[in-house]
């Protein structure tokens, strides 16, 4: 099989494994934490797109996981962005293969007293939105460059639930569910990374941990 058929299979089990986890998280958010790191798991060990490199595979039991904490589950609606704010209203990322991948911040995410995360959306073919999240444990505990919450375009999509008294949909956005981008395991991929308005001034020992201690 071409290795581009591999990565279109890949995503379809990505966006199968987040279609079961959004059930079950409707009533039992750690039961869905669980489904989601044993599927994710057994993508990065046994499938031919998995990012870890081959000498990693052999020895891989797991990506280290925080403990599943349910005050890290948020249902927030997408709120305008102050025009005071800082950081850019554009991101363009350069990437190896695709050239420059363009994003246009479109709203904000407020996480209780945790802090902010942006939203940005995909300006470019297929669309999607996209919430890149890097905490004070960056480094020594998380991956240094940052890790994702939310990226529709691959199918990393907890969905929306309505916020009381307000009849805007929201986003359910749980910090558990933050995953280490493919470049955390192989450099030859480029991915984004969490600009400033995505970094929290906390640390967050929870979701994917480094992978390489």
């Amino acid at each position: 099989m071409i290795p581009e058929l591999h990565v279109v299979d890949w995503r379809r089990r990505v966006q199968a494994l987040y279609a079961s986890v959004r059930d079950l998280a409707a009533h039992d958010p750690a039961s869905a934490h669980a489904t989601w790191v044993a599927g994710r798991d057994d993508l990065m060990a046994h499938h031919p797109a998995s990012p870890l490199l081959p000498e990693d595979r052999e020895s891989f039991t797991g990506v280290p996981m925080g403990a599943y904490d349910p005050a890290l589950r948020f249902e927030t609606p997408v709120e305008p962005v102050p025009e005071d704010a800082d950081g850019a209203a554009r991101l363009d990322v350069p990437t190896g293969t695709d050239g420059v991948v363009p994003f246009e911040r479109v709203g904000r995410l407020v996480l209780g007293d945790l802090g902010s995360l942006d939203v940005w959306a995909l300006r470019s073919y297929g669309g999607g939105l996209f919430v890149p999240v890097k905490d004070a444990g960056a480094g020594p505990t998380t991956y240094g460059g940052g890790r994702y919450l939310l990226d529709t375009i691959k199918g990393a999509d907890l969905g929306s639930a309505r916020v009381p008294d307000d009849a805007a949909a929201a986003l359910v956005v749980d910090l558990n569910f933050a995953y280490n981008p493919s470049c955390a395991y192989d450099p030859a991929w480029a991915c984004p990374l969490a600009p400033p308005g995505n970094v929290l001034p906390v640390e967050l020992a929870c979701g994917e941990l480094v992978a390489h201690p």
